[in-house]
């Protein structure tokens, strides 16, 4: 794809962006076995969840432009999911698995973060107020996983870890 506008860039985001959300959603599953904490079990498990729902929005997104749904290879994601994977063979000690599990989580959730923030900057700015609508539920539900994510590390997960 040839990006030439704001709009075929837009558009090219978009796919990455649901390319991403469904390397993720396969991942998450390894990731809840690996955690041992209950709580994080949890927590990866909602996102799970929450991550079908954002694929479902952006598939709304890519309805309410007139575009079919379909994703690009996000050079981003593969790599971080591929460093999740080699981190979680790495690793026996389950405190320590269940704090890399939040830090790798957590760098899933930034890039997400980032690219959904530029996303509903340029949907407002090309017009596009339902799918910046739909982009703007996805961001909020990325910063509340991002805030969980860090509440458990912080009250337990990296002192368990450092003892």
């Amino acid at each position: 794809m040839t990006i030439e506008t704001l709009d075929d860039l837009f558009l090219h985001t978009l796919k990455d962006v649901l390319y991403a959300e469904r390397k993720i959603l396969k991942a998450l599953p390894k990731m809840e076995r690996k955690a041992t904490d209950p709580k994080l079990k949890a927590a990866l498990s909602s996102h799970r969840d929450e991550t079908e729902e954002h694929i479902v929005r952006l598939e709304e997104v890519f309805d309410s432009l007139g575009k079919p749904a379909r994703g690009a290879k996000c050079d981003a994601m593969v790599g971080l999911i591929e460093e999740a994977e080699g981190l979680m063979a790495d690793i026996n000690d389950p405190e320590t698995m269940d704090a890399a599990l939040i830090s790798l989580a957590q760098a899933v959730e930034h890039y997400e973060i980032a690219r959904y923030g530029t996303l509903i900057a340029w949907a407002k700015q090309l017009g596009h107020p339902q799918a910046a609508s739909l982009l703007k539920s996805t961001l909020d539900e990325e910063y509340g996983a991002d805030k969980a994510l860090s509440k458990l590390a912080e009250q337990r997960l990296n002192a368990a870890a450092a003892a």
